[in-house]
């Protein structure tokens, strides 16, 4: 089903790729030319101005920037010399997105990327703005966005990319992407308009996402896991796949990497796993420091090690390695962009604070959150640990927070001895902290502390010297936890330290 990546064309060939034609300035109207340069410069002030005042700026220049110029996206993505990539699934699309352009660019090519992870169509619009000229042109090879998943369709018709690449699908956000079919049933509206000429990267250990071939109108190239070094595990109570999407009978897995993902097989009607093009051949956990891994697809091997640990992020690399691949990328590149790779931001960021070792994470769904959970356990098999689990209810964290009672928390009490302070914050911390009592986490040792701030540094202070404090936060949580790792000078801002 999959392509056959060793005639994957090099990223330099642009009618047999799919990558966009140059941009022609004649072709614009005059007055369609003087709108998008308008847009552009407000847009740059606009940033200018946020970021005088301490944001980021990711999200309003765009916002302002389509309503004076609504075909801003397609005119200045269509400049790319190379073409356009665009990343998207639930967990993961901010660490492949970024691990893709860190690998572009070793590669040599310039590359514009949504690094802060704005990912509607104003955040893609702010992204654009700010790499292009107030002439209206944007100098650029290749175009990397992180899209979110319900905002695909429309992604997809403006930047018309040369490859899409879905990471995963799980339950995330119910509040505002309904149920799960719906988040697949868009991503799979945007796949339906690809071109001929681009290709589609999707993970064949999720069949939400596998399933997504059927739709898919050009080349396919699929990327998963060869080697079996998880212990075997039942299927989470919370899995999002447990049945075939052929017959609905019970899936029969081989081996479970996480969630739903995994070597899976129906036992009714034949309906299995896609074998991938690209594979995880290798995986070695490096405690909380980071993982080995060997890729391999026709031949062809890429053996890194990996700065950021877990098994999510060996996807994410496998992700990014499969869609280098596609464009042609060298092994080199590849290797030396993924060993260059230190995190996106919040996402198993790493930072130092007075001797201290702070890892901020991102949880906002059960399988993400129990994934970093099984991280910290098996990060935690010698010395001591501080713990802070920051939960908002803001609106783009989801204001249902029941998909706590989903998370397996209950693996925290085979480190519980070795976990000098735990913290609950946020706008949800005591809800936190009864979820961790009913996880078998003694009560008197949970100390719920809603001011995010007060909560870090309490927890700064109670650590010792070299242990490491894991902050594992919602969304606008890790945005809270960020501002103050910033005050505190361990970390730049998130416009300025990518």
């Amino acid at each position: 089903m999959g392509g056959a990546v060793a005639h994957a064309p090099e990223i330099g060939g642009r009618t047999r790729s799919g990558f966009a034609e140059a941009w022609v300035p004649g072709t614009l109207e005059v007055q369609k030319l003087l709108r998008l340069c308008f847009a552009i410069i407000l847009a740059k002030l606009i940033a200018r101005l946020c970021r005088a005042l301490g944001r980021a700026g990711s999200t309003l220049p765009g916002r302002v920037a389509l309503r004076i110029a609504p075909g801003l996206i397609e005119t200045l993505a269509q400049q790319a010399r190379r073409g356009t990539v665009v990343v998207t699934g639930t967990n993961g699309k901010t660490t492949t997105a970024t691990m893709l352009a860190t690998i572009l660019r070793s590669a040599g090519y310039r590359v514009v990327h949504n690094r802060e992870g704005a990912n509607l169509l104003r955040g893609l619009a702010s992204t654009l703005c700010r790499a292009a000229g107030v002439n209206g042109r944007l100098h650029a090879d290749v175009v990397v966005m992180e899209v979110d998943e319900a905002t695909v369709p429309q992604a997809i018709v403006r930047l018309r990319p040369m490859a899409v690449v879905v990471t995963n699908f799980f339950r995330d956000q119910l509040d505002r992407y309904g149920e799960l079919e719906r988040t697949v049933g868009l991503v799979a509206e945007g796949i339906a308009r690809l071109n001929a000429r681009s290709c589609a990267v999707l993970c064949a250990d999720d069949p939400l996402v596998a399933e997504l071939s059927r739709w898919v109108p050009c080349r396919l190239i699929f990327f998963g896991v060869e080697t079996r070094p998880w212990v075997p595990r039942e299927m989470p109570h919370a899995a999002d796949a447990k049945y075939c999407r052929q017959c609905d009978a019970p899936y029969r897995y081989e081996f479970l990497v996480y969630g739903h993902l995994g070597s899976y097989l129906c036992p009714r009607c034949g309906h299995r796993r896609p074998r991938p093009d690209v594979r995880l051949a290798r995986f070695e956990p490096v405690g909380a420091s980071g993982c080995h891994l060997e890729m391999r697809a026709n031949g062809r091997s890429v053996a890194v090690r990996l700065k950021v640990p877990g098994a999510y992020n060996a996807y994410n690399a496998l992700a990014a390695c499969a869609a280098a691949l596609s464009m042609g990328i060298h092994e080199e590149h590849i290797i030396r962009g993924l060993e260059s790779f230190r995190g996106a931001f919040g996402r198993m960021e790493a930072v130092r604070v007075g001797g201290r070792r702070v890892l901020l994470a991102l949880v906002k769904n059960p399988a993400g959150f129990n994934e970093v959970i099984s991280a910290l356990v098996r990060g935690a098999d010698s010395g001591t640990i501080g713990l802070v689990v920051a939960i908002n209810d803001r609106q783009a964290d989801g204001t249902d927070v029941s998909w706590l009672w989903d998370v397996d928390f209950e693996r925290l009490t085979q480190v519980a001895h070795r976990i000098q302070l735990l913290v609950t914050s946020g706008t949800r911390a005591h809800d936190m902290a009864v979820r961790l009592k009913y996880a078998g986490m003694d009560p008197a040792r949970i100390q719920p502390i809603p001011g995010l701030g007060q909560a870090i540094r309490a927890a700064l202070d109670a650590v010792e010297p070299d242990s490491l404090l894991y902050l594992l936060c919602s969304y606008t949580a890790m945005l809270q936890a960020r501002r103050a790792l910033e005050r505190m000078k361990a970390v730049g801002r998130i416009w300025e330290d990518q």
